[in-house]
């Protein structure tokens, strides 16, 4: 095989890059000069696949394909735009064809099982043609893609973190990976605060972050980066109310005991309160969320001041802080105005955690 024509081996540099404008203009004046450039017309099929331009990559291969019909990546490259385009059938035919080309080369076993996929009955074939992808070529990433969404419609969650994990030993800055660990480690996080579940919302956080780092420009990794940070926000209001309702305990600001009546409580046992509080907030949130990346608290500080709900959240946990404070730490004589507070305090933010979780459910 010729070497490419320095031209062709810049776009591909471009295209590296994500520069795909300035590839396109180089290949067409590549081509412009040489129409029978068949590798110029394969780099310029890639470069419409990576930005989803379908009809056009069927255009370039149909070139690269009437001058050299037994070239392989222009095969390859057409499955992936035909399967895209909703054309099963021919994008199977493309993806065989460039297995009969060169058996040997792993992207055409993930082009045939990403064209397998299209048919449901035929998915442990498309796992199969992506695990022998992988034996061809394990120490490519693309191979190590193919298996995980053939495990993927197999239901196979096993291979799904192997293939994940394999990709980042490869490509440790691999943002697809990056951002799959993210989602992951987001959905394990998933359940109330103050529980195992909850408690894992930093470390998905700074997966997410992490994940950014590697592609800053991905919607997706920043849409999931703030809803770790937003459930974050949310669980400071449990620690809040659980303040609440241990000033009022500490501060007998309901009848309870032997001497419901003695008020006020004995100083010992609100200052015990207020130590307890601290605790609370000490271990719930300082000592977990002190650690986290910059790119977290960045987040976090972004999402409170640009939305109101966050920032909602923050003055109902400080205003149960607060309100918790006082009710433990003055020495009341009557209880009505303690309690007064607790319920301004504690009913509130019980209706809106409520009505979050209403809108979350519809």
């Amino acid at each position: 095989m010729t070497a490419p024509h320095p031209l062709v081996e810049q776009a591909a540099a471009l295209m590296e890059l994500d520069r795909f404008d300035e590839a396109r203009v180089l290949l067409a004046r590549r081509l412009a000069e040489d129409p029978t450039d068949v590798r110029g017309w394969v780099r310029l099929a890639r470069c419409h696949l990576s930005v989803r331009e379908y009809e056009e990559v069927l255009a370039a291969t149909g070139e690269a394909l009437a001058l050299a019909p037994e070239d392989f990546d222009a095969h390859q490259v057409r499955a992936y735009a035909l399967r895209r385009l909703g054309r099963p059938d021919e994008s199977l035919a493309a993806a065989q064809e460039a297995v009969r080309i060169d058996p040997q080369r792993w992207q055409g076993f993930a082009a045939l099982s990403e064209s397998l996929i299209a048919w449901q009955p035929r998915w442990p074939e498309a796992f199969d043609a992506a695990a022998q992808a992988v034996r061809l070529g394990p120490q490519e990433t693309g191979a190590h893609y193919a298996l995980w969404k053939a495990a993927l419609v197999n239901g196979r969650a096993d291979v799904l973190r192997q293939a994940l994990l394999e990709t980042l030993r490869i490509d440790p800055q691999n943002a697809w990976a990056l951002g799959e660990l993210a989602a992951h480690a987001a959905k394990d996080a998933a359940g109330p605060p103050l529980t195992g579940a909850g408690a894992r919302l930093p470390a998905a956080a700074d997966a997410y972050a992490t994940a950014l780092a590697a592609d800053p420009q991905d919607a997706g990794l920043r849409r999931g980066l703030d809803a770790a940070v937003f459930r974050m926000l949310r669980g400071t209001r449990w620690l809040a109310l659980l303040c609440a309702v241990i000033a009022a305990l500490a501060g007998r600001v309901f009848p309870t005991g032997d001497d419901p009546t003695a008020l006020p409580g004995p100083l010992g046992t609100r200052l015990y309160g207020l130590a307890l509080m601290a605790a609370v907030w000490g271990f719930g949130a300082w000592r977990r969320y002190r650690r986290l990346r910059t790119g977290v608290r960045m987040s976090l500080w972004s999402l409170v001041r640009q939305v109101g709900w966050a920032r909602l959240v923050v003055a109902q946990s400080a205003w149960c802080t607060l309100t918790a404070v006082l009710v433990v730490t003055v020495p009341w004589s009557q209880r009505t105005v303690p309690q007064v507070l607790f319920w301004v305090a504690l009913v509130p933010t019980l209706l809106t955690v409520r009505f979050e979780r209403a809108a979350i459910r519809s």
